[in-house]
C-alpha cells in the first residue's frame, strides 16, 4: 500500500531499488512519526478539519500505536511502503474512515522532515549525555594525574614537558567546545517544518504555531521552501558536529596506541580489556582503541558524503535525500558506541609514574633551562645559544624532577574548574528539559 498509489503501482524493480535501506531507519523513526501525526491531529481539530470525537478517536489510536513501537510490537508490512503508509493503514483498519483523514493539510515530504527533526533532537541529546559521561571521565582522569610528567611531543619528535593531567584535561576542553557544533545542529533540527506541506504550503488555514508548541520546538521554519530546503542542510550541520566529536576521540585513541607501545610504555590496560594474538603470547593489542580510531575516521568522512548527495541540488525535495540517512544514522550510532568505549576504557587506564626521571628524556627539559636562563639575567638567544652547545657537547644536565609552569592551561594550573563551567554552559545552552516537556504533555493528554 502507497499513499500515492491510484489503480497502478510501480514495477518491483522500481519499486525495490527506490525504496532501498529506508524500511530499517522508518522503524527507527516510527516513534517520532506518530509524535508529529497526535501534534496534527490536535491542530486539524483546531481549524475544523476534525470534530473533537474524531481527533480524540485518532489520538488514542496513535497512542496505542506508540506504544506498540515502544515494546517493539510495531512492524511495516509487506507491501506497505513507509513507516507513514504503516501508521495510517493502522489507523484506517483499526477506526475506519477518519483515519483516512489525518493526511489533510500535509505531505509525505513535511512530514518525513518532521520526523527526522524529532529524531535528530533526541539523537543529539544522547550525544550530549554520553559526551558529558566521558567529559567528567577526563576529568578526573586530570586531576588525579596533575603531577605525572610526561613528554610531549612536536613532529613526533620530543619537545617539552608536560603531564597527563594537561594530555586528559586537553580532550575535555576539547569535548566542551565540540557542543558547539552540536548547538548549532541542534538548533537547525529545533525547528518546525509541519505545515510546509509538499514545499509549497498548503490552502489549508493550518496553524504552525500551535504545532510548533505541541512539539516543543523552539521556532518554527516561517518560509515553506525553506522548510523544504532545510533537509540536507541539517544533515549537514550535524554531520560536520559529529565530525567534530569524532576528531577529538580519534586523537586521543591514536594517542592511546602509540602510548601503549612497548617503546612508550606510557599507560597501560588490564589483559580483559586488550587481545592476544594467535601465535604470540606477549602480545596485549589495542583493539578497541584502533577501532575507535578507524570508525573515528569514517565519521569524519561524513560531511563529504552529505556535501557531495547535495551538490547541484535544486529548490524542492529530491529523493537523492533519502540518501543522507544512510550516512548520518549509522554515524550517530558509531559515535555513540565510540563515546561508550572510550568512557569505558579509560576508566581502567594505568599511568607509568616518574617517566621523565629517565635520563632518555632529558633534552625535553632544553627549553625549561633556556627560560631559567633567560629569568636570570641572560638574553634569550644567548641563553638559546648555551644550551645548544651544552646538548651538543653532552653537557646538559637538567633537573629532571622539577617543572614550573604557572600560566592558565599549564602543567601547574590546569584550568579543569574553568573548563568544568565551560562544559556546563554548554550544555545548559541545548535546554533539553522544553522538548521532553512538550512530548510527554503530548503523550499525556487525555481524550
Amino acid at each position: 500500500m502507497k499513499l500515492w498509489q491510484k489503480n497502478t503501482g510501480s514495477k518491483k524493480e522500481v519499486e525495490n531499488f527506490t525504496i532501498g535501506r529506508d524500511p530499517e531507519f522508518d522503524i527507527i523513526l516510527a516513534p517520532f512519526d506518530v509524535l508529529g501525526s497526535m501534534a496534527h491531529a490536535i491542530m486539524l481539530e483546531k481549524i475544523g478539519l476534525l470534530s473533537v470525537a474524531e481527533r480524540n478517536v485518532l489520538l488514542r489510536g496513535l497512542k496505542e500505536i506508540y506504544f506498540e513501537i515502544e515494546k517493539g510490537q510495531f512492524k511495516i508490512e509487506e507491501g506497505v511502503e513507509d513507516v507513514h503508509s504503516q501508521v495510517e493503514f493502522l489507523l484506517t483498519q483499526r477506526f475506519g474512515e477518519v483515519g483516512k483523514k489525518l493526511h489533510s493539510g500535509r505531505s509525505r515530504n513535511d512530514q518525513v522532515l518532521v520526523d527526522l527533526k524529532l529524531f535528530y533532537r533526541a539523537a543529539i541529546r544522547d550525544l550530549v549525555e554520553e559526551s558529558q559521561e566521558l567529559f567528567h571521565e577526563l576529568i578526573r582522569l586530570s586531576e588525579k594525574h596533575k603531577n605525572n610528567l610526561m613528554p610531549g611531543y612536536t613532529h613526533t619528535q620530543l619537545a617539552m614537558p608536560s603531564s597527563f593531567g594537561l594530555w586528559f584535561g586537553s580532550f575535555a576542553e576539547g569535548l566542551s567546545e565540540d557542543m558547539a557544533l552540536l548547538e548549532a545542529a541542534y538548533k537547525l533540527a529545533n525547528k518546525n517544518p509541519l505545515g510546509s506541506a509538499a514545499g509549497y504550503g498548503s490552502s489549508f488555514p493550518l496553524d504552525r504555531t500551535m504545532t510548533t508548541e505541541l512539539l516543543g520546538f523552539d521556532d518554527l521554519h516561517h518560509n515553506v521552501i525553506n522548510a523544504q530546503n532545510s533537509r540536507g542542510k541539517t544533515e549537514k550541520n550535524l554531520a560536520f558536529a559529529l565530525s567534530g566529536i569524532g576528531g577529538t576521540l580519534n586523537k586521543l585513541a591514536a594517542d592511546v596506541c602509540i602510548f601503549m607501545n612497548q617503546h612508550f610504555a606510557f599507560i597501560s590496560f588490564p589483559d580483559n580489556l586488550t587481545t592476544g594474538s594467535s601465535i604470540m603470547p606477549h602480545k596485549k593489542n589495542p583493539d578497541v582503541f584502533e577501532l575507535i580510531r578507524a570508525k573515528t575516521n569514517q565519521i569524519q568522512g561524513i560531511p563529504n558524503t552529505v556535501t557531495l548527495l547535495l551538490t547541484n541540488m535544486t529548490t524542492g525535495y529530491h529523493r537523492d535525500l533519502q540518501l543522507l540517512k544512510e550516512a548520518i544514522f549509522p554515524g550517530l550510532d558509531s559515535l555513540l558506541d565510540c563515546l561508550r568505549m572510550t568512557t569505558f576504557m579509560l576508566k581502567e587506564i594505568k599511568v607509568k609514574e616518574n617517566i621523565l626521571s629517565d635520563s632518555f628524556y632529558k633534552h625535553v627539559f632544553s627549553v625549561e633551562v633556556v627560560n631559567k636562563l633567560v629569568l636570570e639575567g641572560m638574553p634569550f638567544r644567548d641563553a638559546y645559544k648555551k644550551v645548544g652547545m651544552d646538548i651538543e657537547s653532552d653537557e646538559f644536565n637538567p633537573d629532571q624532577n622539577k617543572v614550573i609552569h604557572t600560566h592558565e592551561g599549564s602543567i601547574g594550573r590546569l584550568c579543569n574548574k574553568e573548563i568544568t563551567e565551560k562544559m556546563k554552559k554548554s550544555i545548559s545552552d541545548f535546554n533539553f528539559r522544553k522538548a521532553e516537556k512538550s512530548l510527554m504533555a503530548l503523550l499525556d493528554r487525555s481524550f
